[in-house]
């Protein structure tokens, strides 16, 4: 069920006025002691009822929080007229910095041959002497990444002609088995060995089924 919202102006009836102020003045003491201790902050309220009842809340003492605030507007004046340390600081480094980024920018344009008409010839040699320092650390930063570049390369070159070598002796390997085999030589028919049996037979064997062929080659000479 939806809360209804109540409307925020004076409560004519007494009774039910002194109820709200009852229930609001606690509400508004509890989370003032909640934001005190929270945040560690040093508050004081003074509630007057519409009787004239006095009823105060105080983090600390109402009295030393009253004194604080009546030191108040003489400390604004202050901070008014005199910036603090911080502000100070704060503009001092901004002034640096900006300096500096100035003179850096203004460098920057002389090394690319810009602004030199203000330069004496002492600025001018310093100048020189900054470019031929620049100059020479660029050529030795190329010859470097030169001699990196060349190693790399030959590093692959070598790779690849070992990978070479190893294809070339394996395309090779077929060849080397034909030669082998031509070497030993091949026959042009099978030959026939007979072979006949020297065992004592039984009495009544066949000596017809005592001979066998067999297909061969022939024995080496």
């Amino acid at each position: 069920m939806t809360r209804q919202k109540i409307e925020i102006k004076k409560i004519d009836n007494t009774a039910a006025r002194q109820v709200t102020f009852s229930k609001r003045r606690r509400g508004l003491f509890k989370k003032a002691h909640e934001l005190s201790t929270l945040c560690d902050a040093e508050i004081a309220l003074l509630v007057f009822s519409a009787t004239g009842k006095l009823f105060e809340y105080s983090s600390t003492s109402t009295r030393q929080v009253i004194q604080r605030r009546g030191l108040l507007p003489e400390r604004i004046d202050k901070l008014d007229s005199t910036p603090s340390l911080d502000l100070q600081l704060e503009s001092a480094t901004r002034n640096m910095l900006s300096k500096e980024v100035a003179e850096k920018t203004r460098e920057l344009r002389q090394l690319r041959g810009e602004e030199l008409e203000g330069l004496n010839l002492e600025e001018l040699k310093h100048l020189e002497k900054l470019l031929k320092t620049g100059l020479t650390r660029v050529t030795e930063t190329k010859d470097d990444r030169f001699l990196k570049e060349i190693s790399i390369l030959k590093r692959k070159g070598a790779e690849l002609e070992e990978e070479n070598q190893k294809l070339k002796q394996v395309e090779n390997l077929p060849h080397a088995v034909q030669e082998i085999v031509g070497h030993q030589g091949q026959p042009s028919e099978p030959v026939a060995l007979v072979h006949t049996s020297r065992n004592p037979r039984p009495h009544g064997y066949n000596n017809s089924s005592d001979i066998s062929l067999t297909l061969g080659l022939p024995f080496p000479n």
